[in-house]
This record gives C-alpha cells, structure tokens and sequence, in this order.
C-alpha cells in the first residue's frame, strides 16, 4: 500500500553521503537554508497579499536541511528565528510554531521512521501542536479572527486532518524535489 512503503532509503543514501562533506561546507549550506527560509517567511509582511501564498514555501528550507542532516536542520531553524526577529519579527511568532516546526519535525522523522504513515503522522502531530498551543495558548489568532479561542475537540480534530493532509503533500512535494536537488548538492 502506498502509505505503508518505505522511502527514506534514497534520504539514507544521501545522509551518508552529506556526512562525508567538510564541516565548513555543511555550515554554509544549513546558512543558505535559513537565509532561505527567512526571506520567504517574511515575504508576507514586506508584500501583503501575494506574500501570503509565498510564505508557506519557507518549510521546504528547513525540511531539506533536516532530512539532510539532523542537527544543521535544528540549527537552520534556530538560525531562521534569529534572522526573523532581524527582518519580520511579527513572523516570529508563526514561524516557529507552524511552517518552522513542520519542516524540522518531517525532516527529523526521515531518520527515526521508514514507512511514510509514520512520517507524515509524525509531522501532522507536530504541526497540530504548534497550531493549537498558538490557537488556545497564546490566543493568537493562526487560523483567523473567525475561530474561537476556547479548546474544541472538534476544531483539534480539524487541524490535525488539515496537518495531515498538508504534511502529505509536503511529503510528496520533499521527496520529489529533494531527489533533484540531492543530485547537485551531493555530487558537488
């Protein structure tokens, strides 16, 4: 079955492989992908509107990075947090909670888990904790002033069957690009 095939063989290769490379090289590598990922988190506060749909693209950064290397992919996120706080720091607060954690969360599962139900799984649980510590926590508004603020098992269930069907697109959408993408940064 689709969701029970395992698919990180290709991601293993590559980790070993990544391992190989000068330490300098990794760290210009995790900066490029925070640099990245900062710059298209922020895109929705320097272009309001389009920068809205840009924004979401700031987890494939930290997602690559992570499935590349474990800890420059929570270095890559911390570094984007920093950066944030530089350029957009009303995007700190979404950023670590939301398309931050995903991209660190789906990118880490790549080495603990094999099937893809588990890797996607992992990533939606994290993504719904982030949403709704923001949601009910922080009282900040992530999904919109339409949403209540008082716990509701049935929005908690929403969220996760968006995280996970978002997550499995991510999955997707990583695996594709990241097979093309392992080809120019790992021959190099």
């Amino acid at each position: 079955m689709y969701f029970f095939n395992s698919i990180s063989e290709d991601v293993r290769s590559a980790q070993l492989t990544f391992t190989t490379h000068t330490k300098t090289r990794q760290l210009v590598l995790g900066a490029l992908f925070a640099s990245t990922a900062a710059v298209l988190q922020s895109a929705g506060g320097f272009l309001p509107g389009i920068g809205y749909f840009i924004s979401p693209f700031a987890t494939a950064p930290i997602l690559f990075c992570s499935m590349l290397s474990l800890p420059l992919g929570l270095m890559s996120y911390l570094i984007t947090n920093l950066l944030l706080l530089v350029l957009q720091p009303s995007e700190l607060i979404v950023f670590p909670f939301t398309t931050g954690l995903l991209g660190l969360g789906t990118g880490s599962a790549f080495y603990f888990f094999k099937k893809r139900i588990s890797i996607i799984g992992s990533g939606a649980i994290l993504l719904t904790l982030g949403i709704v510590s923001l949601l009910y926590g922080f009282k900040f508004p992530v999904l919109g002033p339409g949403v209540s603020d008082t716990f509701s098992i049935l929005m908690t269930g929403g969220v996760f069957l968006f995280s996970f069907i978002y997550n499995w697109i991510w999955v997707d959408i990583g695996l594709i690009f990241f097979k093309r993408l392992k080809l120019f940064f790992i021959k190099q």
